[in-house]
């Protein structure tokens, strides 16, 4: 089956969360902060290939020439030499089993090469080496994921488990899921470990994560942070909240990460510690 290149993203919508360009900076080494994340990502280096580290984990460091990474309650660096830029997708839980032909589970905590991970894709990286222009690669990487569609279809329980997720990223407890739900507190727990790697509560952390992450973007990009409106508006008890969930998961707290990301504007608190604190040695 063929699909007109203008309903590829229609067709790939309720799977793929992002699909765009990506440069890591202008110099001859792209360092990047992995934050933990509650998608499946692709990240496709435009040339050679990537290196790749959890920030926690010793000895990790592995170099891949095209990263496919699960769910993740983990910070990850990455390194890219000489071309600094690529390609990167994230696939929604359901994507991966949809689009990749595996569950998102096999794939929950690490990452590993997209040709082990989808062997019909081993040879996106060098295609699209071949493309000259950003829309030539957009359009190269659909019609591989619409591909996946067709080879792997919807799961039979697609609707069950889209419900699943849909509850656990409304409700504040998992208990509340479950109720939501109509099941036991046993059964939700059973089938989210089975089908996306990660315990009820796990996805909780990591949606609330990736709120309280948009929040900041968009407050940053409005010109004036409150970590502490950020926090109470992303489900955290507070501000002092939101930054042990930052360190704890991201290895650096909101606003090291946003002068990272060159986000954070002067109003930003010169660094998370509650108040009353005084900084060690100084």
């Amino acid at each position: 089956m063929t699909v007109p290149a203008d309903h590829m993203s229609t067709v790939l919508a309720p799977f793929v969360v992002t699909l765009e360009a990506y440069d890591l900076g202008p110099g001859p080494v792209g360092v990047h902060r992995g934050l933990p994340s509650s998608t499946v990502s692709i990240t496709i280096p435009e040339e050679d290939s990537l290196e790749i580290a959890w920030i926690r984990r010793p000895g990790s460091r592995q170099r891949l020439r095209a990263v496919v990474a699960g769910l993740h309650l983990d910070a990850a660096e990455l390194r890219q030499e000489r071309c600094t830029r690529g390609v990167y997708v994230t696939l929604s839980p359901l994507g991966a089993s949809t689009l990749l032909g595996l569950p998102a589970s096999v794939l929950a905590g690490q990452v590993a090469d997209l040709a082990d991970v989808v062997p019909a894709m081993a040879d996106l990286p060098e295609r699209l080496m071949a493309c000259r222009s950003w829309p030539r690669r957009r359009a190269l990487v659909e019609h591989c994921l619409v591909s996946g569609l067709f080879r792997h279809g919807e799961r039979a329980n697609h609707d069950e488990l889209r419900a699943t997720l849909a509850a656990l990223s409304e409700a504040s407890r998992v208990q509340e899921a479950a109720e939501l739900l109509g099941r036991s507190r046993r059964h939700l727990s059973s089938t989210v470990r089975a089908e996306f790697g990660v315990t009820p509560k796990e996805y909780q952390r990591l949606v609330r994560f990736e709120t309280a992450r948009g929040r900041l973007v968009a407050a940053a990009n409005a010109g004036k942070i409150s970590l502490a409106a950020v926090a109470a508006a992303s489900g955290f008890a507070d501000q002092a909240h939101l930054t042990r969930e930052w360190r704890a998961m991201a290895a650096c707290t909101p606003t090291e990460w946003l002068r990272a990301e060159g986000l954070a504007p002067r109003c930003v608190p010169a660094d998370d510690r509650p108040p009353g604190k005084e900084r060690a040695g100084g």
